[in-house]
């Protein structure tokens, strides 16, 4: 029996996109998400926020169409689709880090940044669908902390 572990994400992209080109003409593209939990503090009544940063990868082949890139920007609301996985890793200063990772498949633009022209009604970038994207998982790709 088939699994699936996906994950839909919709958060605030914390920084511009940043474009990895690395070997075998696949390229990466990397930004941050934010996702804002919001409560009401039961014994004082305070309002209450806990963000969690998820840093997202979409994977495109050297050629492939680079539009999305136009409109991932700082503050974007954007509505993501994909494989989570968590990485650990120890920083020069010697302290052990864990973040969330996300490799996108399909991505949605709800609300472009501030400042940003309009958006087209139809842009989604569905990777999964596209010619170009990766029909193999990233089982041949061995990435370190400095692809990021």
């Amino acid at each position: 029996m088939a699994t699936v572990f996906e994950t839909r994400l919709i958060g605030n992209i914390g920084k511009d996109a940043v474009v990895k080109r690395m070997e075998r003409g696949v390229i990466a593209i990397n930004f941050p998400v934010a996702h804002n939990k919001n409560w009401r503090d039961k014994r004082t009544g305070e309002a209450r926020t806990k963000t969690t940063w998820v840093n997202c990868t979409i994977w495109k082949k050297e050629g492939a169409n680079m539009r999305i890139l136009d409109f991932l920007k700082k503050g974007a609301l954007v509505e993501l689709l994909g494989t989570p996985f968590s990485k650990s890793f120890v920083q020069e200063d010697g302290t052990m880090r864990s973040e969330i990772r996300l490799n996108i498949s399909k991505t949605n633009i709800l609300r472009p940044a501030k400042g940003d022209v309009d958006l087209p009604f139809d842009l989604i970038d569905d990777n999964a669908c596209e010619e170009d994207a990766l029909e193999s998982g990233m089982e041949d790709f061995t990435l370190s902390e400095e692809d990021f």
